[in-house]
């Protein structure tokens, strides 16, 4: 059976079977074969192609790893667990933006504390002049998913006040080329702070802010679907959301 998610991957990015091939040193025959006849390449080379497309192996063999191997990267990919949110040092928001080359994503309801922090504000902006794509997702404050919320941190209507101020404290960022502003209506059960392939998620728990609950550190481990899982509700998520007019 051939590979169409392989196929399709090379297409989506622009790749040619010749490409691929030079790239990982292979016959481009062999690619072909992976592709037309569904072949599966050795472990080096699923690796080396996931690298090159910057895409999951398991996405693009779901079949090659077992569970074991898929359960064992994805444990690797928790780097640390903090108890709080202001527990993770104020450092680590700075490395999570700071080493991103291609992607940074905050999915909030509103993630004030972020916002209110003038070093990371410039940071988002000089990142997004490097060519970063700088994509903020939060809460439609006339939502009623935003007024629950509320409600179950003990605020009521302070939740949407906190996201109009969060939306006056990007200001200074968001008419920026490469800076997207959405608002969503999405039940969160996390927050998710992405710089490329390395998350901090914020979980949420009832009747509880969500400064005080706590946060996985995550980094993509090939093989795992930890960091993918998340990534992709971010973008399930971006999908929805309306932008934010400038």
């Amino acid at each position: 059976m051939a590979n169409e998610r392989l196929r399709a991957a090379l297409l989506e990015r622009g790749v040619s079977i010749a490409d691929l091939a030079e790239a990982i040193a292979v016959d481009p025959k062999t690619v072909e074969r992976w592709i037309t006849k569904g072949r599966a390449p050795y472990r080096k080379h699923r690796y080396a192609v996931a690298t090159h497309l910057g895409m999951d192996e398991g996405y693009l063999w779901p079949e090659a790893l077992t569970r074991e191997q898929v359960a064992s990267a994805s444990e690797s990919e928790i780097v640390t667990v903090y108890p709080h949110r202001w527990a993770v040092p104020r450092d680590a928001w700075g490395r999570l933006f700071a080493q991103a080359q291609n992607e940074i994503g905050i999915l909030v309801y509103s993630g004030l504390f972020l916002a209110d922090d003038a070093g990371i504000m410039r940071m988002l902006g000089e990142k997004a002049g490097a060519g970063v794509r700088v994509r903020i997702l939060l809460g439609d404050p006339d939502s009623p998913e935003v007024a629950q919320r509320g409600a179950d941190e003990g605020i009521d209507d302070g939740m949407a006040a906190k996201i109009r101020n969060v939306l006056v404290l990007y200001k200074p960022i968001r008419s920026l080329e490469g800076v997207e502003i959405r608002f969503h209506t999405t039940v969160l059960y996390n927050s998710i702070y992405r710089g490329d392939n390395q998350l901090l998620v914020n979980t949420h728990v009832y009747r509880t802010p969500a400064g005080n609950a706590p946060v996985l550190q995550l980094r993509k481990v090939v093989g795992g679907d930890m960091v993918t899982t998340y990534v992709d509700s971010f973008e399930r998520v971006w999908e929805e959301a309306t932008p934010v007019e400038s």
